[in-house]
């Protein structure tokens, strides 16, 4: 089975000469379609320009990534963002839900712009927010929405559609203790009942115990990489 996402001795510099700062330096790493995978470390160890990379949004300065077998590098502008508009979706802590869209115009947005009519496009966005346990009151704007339930309308935005691939970076940060342990178990839940590798990056120990593997990042390169003992899943 190809993998869903595959770093290969991946470096990414900012600046040059005197002022290059290196944020990732030779990382390697693989994550297999209905995988989590946690990414720990300190800040400023490259955590989020690793999300950065494996969704697109930046290129590497060397290495290879691939995602679904596809190398980034070798897609042309148009290719890059229709790969990351139908296989990858982001969820952050700052979950840039546009609050003059209701619930549903939030999550049938991506599909929109890919050009779906609106008629499947609604259709698809009901079913991403069934997975994610919201049922009702849909038309309703985010701020009606208490911080759970924006967080569940940002993940359903992300996995809407043919997704495969999770991008989370820190999406508990902003939420109360069982508001995340909810948003932490909802992702835990994906790999599991629909088989969508979710990339994870936290600070809290409790929440990599759900992962599948837990990688570790100092200075910008890959110092372990462990299998949580006794899973909370």
């Amino acid at each position: 089975m190809t993998p869903i996402l595959e770093f290969d001795d991946v470096v990414k510099s900012f600046g040059a000469g005197v002022t290059e700062v290196r944020a990732l330096r030779g990382v390697s790493f693989t994550v297999e379609p209905g995988e989590l995978v946690a990414i720990m470390g300190p800040s400023g160890c490259g955590k989020s320009t690793l999300l950065h990379l494996a969704g697109g949004l930046e290129q590497p300065s060397a290495g290879s990534i691939r995602v679904e077998g596809r190398e980034l590098a070798g897609l042309d502008l148009a290719t890059q963002r229709e790969l990351r508009r139908d296989a990858v979706g982001y969820v952050f802590q700052r979950l840039n839900l546009i609050p003059s869209l209701t619930a549903i115009e939030n999550v049938m947005l991506p599909l929109e712009l890919a050009g779906v009519r609106s008629g499947d496009a609604r259709h698809s966005a009901m079913e991403a927010l069934e997975r994610v346990d919201l049922h009702e009151q849909l038309d309703r704007y985010p701020d009606d929405f208490s911080g759970g339930q924006q967080q569940r309308i940002a993940i359903a935005r992300a996995i809407v559609g043919r997704r495969k691939l999770l991008l989370a970076d820190e999406p508990t940060g902003s939420l109360d203790t069982a508001n995340a342990d909810e948003i932490i178990a909802l992702l835990a839940s994906l790999p599991r009942e629909h088989h969508t590798a979710v990339v994870l990056v936290t600070h809290e120990p409790r929440f990599a115990a759900w992962a599948d593997r837990v990688i570790f990042l100092r200075d910008g390169r890959v110092v372990d990489e462990t299998v949580p003992a006794g899973a909370a899943r």
